[in-house]
C-alpha cells in the first residue's frame, strides 16, 4: 500500500498544474505552503495541495491554522479511496480546506476549544486531555510549527468532512 500511494504522490506531483505547467512551482519563503513544501513527511500533503490548486491561498497573507496530514497519515486511507479523491480536484480541495481553520490558533487556544469551524465550512470537534489533543479522530502529534501567515499542527490522521 505504501508503494501506491507514493506512486500515485509521484503521478500527482509531476501532472500538477502548479509543477507541469511551469506555475508557481514548489512554495518559497516561510509561509505554510513553503513550510509543507520544505518537510519531507508533508510531500503526499504538498502533491494534494498543489493537485488541489492551494499553493496560492497557502502562500497567501492569511493567517491560517493547518491540521497537517504526514505520509504516514495518507497512507492509512484506502488506496482506491485515495485515488479517487486525487482524481476528483473539487472534492479534494473540500478535504484539503476541511484540514484549515482561518485564524492563528496556537496549541494552547486549541486545548481550550470544543469545536472549530473550518475554511471548507464544516465542523472540527476538538478534544483535550492529559496532553494530548485530539481533533476529530486525529491526534496532534507536533504543535505550534510557526509560518509567515500562520501556524500548523501536525496530525495523524487525513480528517474527512462529514458527508
Amino acid at each position: 500500500m505504501r508503494k501506491q500511494i507514493m506512486a500515485v504522490s509521484a503521478a500527482l506531483l509531476l501532472t500538477s498544474p502548479a509543477v507541469a505547467g511551469g506555475g508557481a512551482g514548489v512554495p518559497t519563503g516561510n509561509t505554510i505552503a513553503a513550510a509543507v513544501a520544505n518537510n519531507p513527511d508533508f510531500s503526499t500533503l504538498l502533491s494534494a495541495v498543489q493537485a488541489a490548486g492551494l499553493t496560492q491561498t497557502l502562500s497567501g497573507p492569511g493567517p491560517f491554522t493547518v491540521f497537517a496530514p504526514t505520509n504516514a497519515a495518507f497512507a492509512k486511507v484506502p488506496a482506491d479511496q485515495l485515488q479517487a479523491l486525487l482524481n476528483n480536484p473539487a472534492q479534494l480541495r473540500a478535504v484539503l480546506l476541511y484540514h484549515v481553520v482561518p485564524g492563528r490558533v496556537t496549541s494552547t487556544q486549541v486545548a481550550g476549544l470544543t469545536s472549530a469551524t473550518t475554511a471548507q465550512g464544516g465542523s472540527l470537534t476538538v478534544s483535550a486531555s492529559g496532553g494530548t489533543v485530539q481533533i476529530n479522530d486525529a491526534t496532534v502529534t507536533q504543535a505550534d510549527l510557526a509560518a509567515s501567515n500562520g501556524i500548523i499542527h501536525v496530525i495523524d490522521t487525513v480528517l474527512l468532512p462529514p458527508s
